[in-house]
């Protein structure tokens, strides 16, 4: 019996930070923060009379984001008028690009759960302004115009995306992408970025593509990723029982863990785009395109090529490191004061972040953590140059530079707790600790070699944790080899 398959394609809608909004002067607010209607103008609010302007500056931005997508970046591209009806809408229609997009024909390379990479093409990104945002109540809807006319790009990848893992792979990158080229902060909490799933799905014997359906105004990647799965499970149950998939719009219930049905789709030529004859078409110079180019910073694909090529880090540190640009950045500080970069890994992917955990730090957001990357590199330098062992450093400094935002050596010089490295002190420490445990030493001369690190253990323990590891093994084997 044939399986069944999922296709997904994804429409990404980021807001560009920019000052003002993409056709007018009129500031950008925090749509979330800001009182309701306070950012707006004549032209956002659809007056007549009014000629829009375009925001070049954005424009640089949808371009940097191009680029950043491995895509072609047209000599001309045109803007042209969506129609519909919506409250949100002040003008009745939406100034949007549609068959002269700013970019096509790019791609991301996805990391899968084996390891593996899958390149997802990414058919456009154009440019388009944002519409206001609707509050439902009993009594009816209320509409705040301040989003009205931010500007917006639209990333539409092909349907290239199998499951929902490669979704979530796909978004966290493409998300990654946004935030290291500083032109979207990914907070989806707050609509600046928002995902729309096409799904459909098909049996492994059809030869063309099925009806899909569009998983609108997902407002985190991990309802899309729910979203998606109740899709596919309601689509294949529909099909299995004889019935059939009616092109529609959905919603994620996130109150009741399913999908609703919003509206069926209209078609595209519904919206009867044409030109927008307000505005002028853009042309898009070589040399523009190579001077925005020359602006784009290290993306994570590069930065993770250089930490596994040349710092020598496993694939899977790499990407973590890589995962976000304030990571990265954190992590790359570090090294440059010559901290050996695996140390460096090894701190950063389990005490930094566990901390940040437990203090609920968003990892995006090390770079306001109370410890700095040079006062870290300092630590890691105390465990180097052996003034202090691993153990020392996360039980009695680590924390401690979290809560006071001291730097590790004024920690270690304040509570005394520079390593002990002189033999003779680790030496009669050593005899005391086998002539007080002769029980447990003579196990070890019977043949229970792992005992050994019992008895270290207790020598660490009588010296509170300061002797030199390796010192205080040597001296000991060497005792313990004598009395063979």
């Amino acid at each position: 019996m044939s399986k069944w398959k999922t296709v997904i394609g994804l429409e990404v809608h980021a807001e560009m930070e920019t000052e003002s909004k993409m056709f007018s002067p009129c500031p950008v607010v925090d749509s979330v923060e800001a009182d309701p209607n306070s950012a707006v103008d004549p032209l956002s609010l659809g007056m007549p009379g009014t000629l829009p302007v375009i925001n070049m500056q954005a424009m640089e931005y949808g371009i940097m984001v191009g680029l950043a997508l491995n895509c072609e970046i047209p000599e001309i591209n045109q803007f042209a008028r969506k129609n519909y009806f919506y409250p949100d809408l002040p003008k009745g229609y939406q100034i949007s690009q549609y068959d002269r997009p700013l970019a096509v024909n790019g791609f991301i390379n996805i990391e899968l759960e084996d390891g593996s990479t899958k390149k997802i093409q990414v058919r456009r990104a154009h440019m388009e302004e944002d519409t206001g945002k609707l509050t439902h109540t009993m009594g009816g809807s209320l509409v705040d115009y301040n989003r009205a006319g931010v500007p917006l790009l639209e990333i539409v990848s092909e349907p290239d995306i199998a499951n929902s893992a490669e979704a979530e792979a796909y978004a966290r990158k493409l998300r990654s992408i946004l935030r290291y080229l500083g032109v979207n902060n990914g907070d989806m909490s707050k609509g600046i970025l928002r995902f729309e799933a096409n799904v459909s799905v098909m049996l492994e014997t059809d030869t063309e593509l099925r009806e899909r359906t569009e998983i609108k105004n997902l407002n985190s990647i991990r309802n899309m990723v729910k979203a998606i799965d109740y899709e596919v499970k309601r689509q294949i149950k529909l099909y299995e029982s004889g019935d059939k998939i009616k092109p529609a719009t959905l919603g994620w219930d996130e109150a009741n863990q399913k999908i609703t049905i919003q509206r069926y789709k209209e078609r595209a030529d519904e919206y009867r785009y044409f030109p927008e004859p307000d505005l002028p078409i853009v042309e898009v110079s070589r040399e523009w395109v190579a001077e925005i180019e020359a602006k784009l910073p290290t993306l994570p694909d590069a930065l993770q090529a250089k930490f596994t090529e040349e710092l020598g880090l496993s694939a899977y540190d790499a990407g973590v490191l890589t995962a976000e640009r304030a990571i990265a950045e954190y992590f790359d500080s570090i090294v440059a004061k010559g901290v050996d970069p695996k140390l460096a890994s090894n701190w950063i992917t389990t005490d930094v972040f566990g901390l940040m955990n437990q203090h609920g730090v968003e990892r995006e957001a090390i770079d306001t953590i109370p410890i700095t990357a040079e006062n870290f590199a300092g630590l890691l330098a105390l465990i180097e140059n052996g003034t202090i062992n691993q153990g020392t450093a996360r039980k009695s400094v680590f924390s401690e530079m979290w809560e006071t935002g001291k730097d590790a050596q004024t920690i270690v010089d304040e509570k005394n707790l520079a390593q002990i490295s002189d033999t003779s002190v680790i030496e009669e420490t050593v005899a005391k600790v086998i002539a007080e445990n002769d029980a447990l030493v003579q196990k070890f001369l019977d043949g229970n070699d792992k005992l050994i690190n019992a008895i270290f253990g207790k020598i660490m323990g009588a010296m509170r944790g300061k002797g030199d590891p390796k010192i205080v093994r040597q001296i000991l084997q060497s005792k313990l080899d004598e009395m063979k």
